[in-house]
């Protein structure tokens, strides 16, 4: 048996076994896979749960640290921005600040799930080679382990969505659209790297790189507004981001994030359209990857 599953990858749904040959791309039949998926997610709840026990993550202290250390970052990049860097928004420096935390927040959340789910894979590679499941189980369990530390930071951002003096009404429902979004790109992310991952080991050790410029790119360290009212000025560095914005993926999600937060209304369509059209697909792009590879995670490996 242990020779057999050397050279090919099986996998069992609902009492019946199918076998895949290594090094062919293909997806599994899709029906059965989400139904195991769906009877196995207490297995990546359990997983998850071990992973931030492990972390500590699950103690007073872990779960204050989620909060510190983004506040951290909130008050460093506050200070480098709007009173080092000349301002962002003099007119109402809480309101900035308010929209830099909530955006430090939301990007560390979708980018986490992507870190974290890269290594997933490859961590659980004992699993792989003795278990037959749906190898998403995996991502989707670091994804969930990302929800759970994001929850803390929300509590601590709508005190300073009070104490800055921010709107509060029914134009905060639309975060669940918003937070929706952030988790299916998240997860996509996750599962387009955790799969790259596995071909290309260095990956992991780049992404720090990607995810520092990537926030420079975003509209948490700058606003929609500022980069329109600084272009018009002749600032060509910001008629650039304001050219390219739409091709990034976090523009329409933190974007809109920022208007209900900050600007106190509905968000626009457009960033709505943005932010929902990269995140399905980030999602369907990066899950068809993984499921059409996920057979050969067990001889690459």
């Amino acid at each position: 048996m242990s020779q057999a599953r050397s050279s090919t990858a099986e996998d069992e749904y609902n009492g019946e076994r199918h076998v895949y040959e290594p090094h062919r791309a293909g997806l599994p039949p899709l029906v059965p896979y989400f139904r195991e998926l769906w009877r196995r997610r207490t297995f990546a709840f359990e997983l998850s749960r071990t992973s931030m026990h492990a972390a500590n993550t699950d103690t007073v202290f872990g779960q204050a640290w989620l909060v510190i250390n983004p506040l951290l970052l909130s008050g460093v990049y506050y200070i480098l921005v709007d009173i080092i860097g000349g301002g962002a928004s003099k007119a109402d420096p809480g309101a900035f600040f308010a929209l830099l935390t909530s955006g430090l927040f939301l990007y560390y959340y979708i980018t986490g799930s992507m870190s974290a789910g890269t290594t997933a894979v490859t961590q659980g590679g004992r699993l792989i080679l003795n278990t037959s499941f749906p190898k998403m189980l995996l991502t989707v369990s670091t994804v969930y382990t990302a929800f759970r530390r994001f929850l803390p930071t929300l509590i601590v951002y709508f005190g300073i969505h009070l104490i800055t003096g921010q709107k509060v009404g029914f134009h905060l429902l639309w975060l669940i659209p918003i937070l929706i979004m952030a988790t299916m790109m998240g997860l996509g992310l996750a599962n387009l790297f955790a799969t790259l991952q596995v071909y290309f080991r260095d990956t992991a050790s780049f992404l720090p790189y990607v995810i520092r410029i990537w926030l420079y790119l975003s509209p948490v360290l700058w606003t929609i507004e500022m980069a329109k009212e600084r272009a018009g000025k002749g600032g060509q560095m910001y008629q650039l981001l304001l050219t390219w914005s739409p091709i990034n993926p976090m523009y329409g999600i933190l974007g809109a994030q920022g208007e209900v937060l900050v600007g106190g209304t509905s968000p626009s369509w457009d960033l709505l359209a943005y932010g929902f059209g990269w995140s399905a697909l980030i999602l369907v792009a990066g899950s068809l990857l993984m499921m059409s590879r996920e057979r050969e995670f067990a001889v690459r490996l």
